[in-house]
């Protein structure tokens, strides 16, 4: 069932694509992919491993909550280098908490269509928009009766998703662009739900 009421926790994560550079790339720069200006880096011992022995320094759970330099998203494409992280961190969820997570394409180097899909959950696709995400406005054409349940879901070119989840499957899940080549420069993240 669609959490219908106020959520616990609400993410807006911008989608990027980016150029780092690279000492040891052809041209001294290398693509990359984020959410939220962060490029994730996959660790060599698995994230439910770490998590379930408490092994440290694998990955961190600060994965922030919003994008760390608003602008407009979609506006005249931008080209300039944001600076992107590279990194290992995860959104920390308590379990049985109820998510809304804003998907939002942006304009950095070109806008494109992406996939995402969510591991361990089904989710509510309530909304969808071309343009940037109004925080104000938006919401209130939410579709809270009949919402498609989905695992995956599509954010438009230069438009965004709002999904909704409970977080009732304790663990540590993907979330991730269905495009390996966007997947490979980074444009996932995970989220740790911690057990009751």
């Amino acid at each position: 069932m669609c959490p219908l009421k106020l959520t616990d926790i609400d993410l807006f994560y911008i989608i990027g694509l980016g150029i780092n550079p690279c000492a040891t790339c052809l041209n001294g720069t290398q693509l990359t992919a984020s959410l939220n200006n962060i490029a994730f880096v996959m660790p060599q011992i698995a994230l439910l491993q770490a998590h379930y022995f408490n092994i440290k320094g694998v990955f961190r759970t600060d994965f922030p909550d919003r994008p760390p330099t608003p602008f407009n998203y979609t506006g005249a494409p931008l080209t300039a280098n944001l600076g992107t992280t590279l990194g290992t961190r995860l959104s920390k969820i308590a379990v049985n908490s109820t998510a809304e997570l804003i998907l939002q394409d942006t304009n950095l180097l070109t806008v494109e269509f992406h996939p995402f899909h969510l591991h361990g959950y089904n989710f509510f696709v309530v909304g969808t928009g071309i343009g940037n995400f109004d925080p104000v406005k938006d919401p209130a054409k939410f579709n809270l009766v009949d919402p498609p349940e989905r695992n995956t879901v599509g954010v438009p070119i230069g438009g965004w998703t709002a999904i909704r989840f409970r977080a009732d499957n304790p663990g540590v899940w993907f979330m991730h662009c269905h495009l390996e080549l966007h997947t490979g420069w980074g444009l996932k993240t995970a989220f740790m739900v911690q057990n009751g």
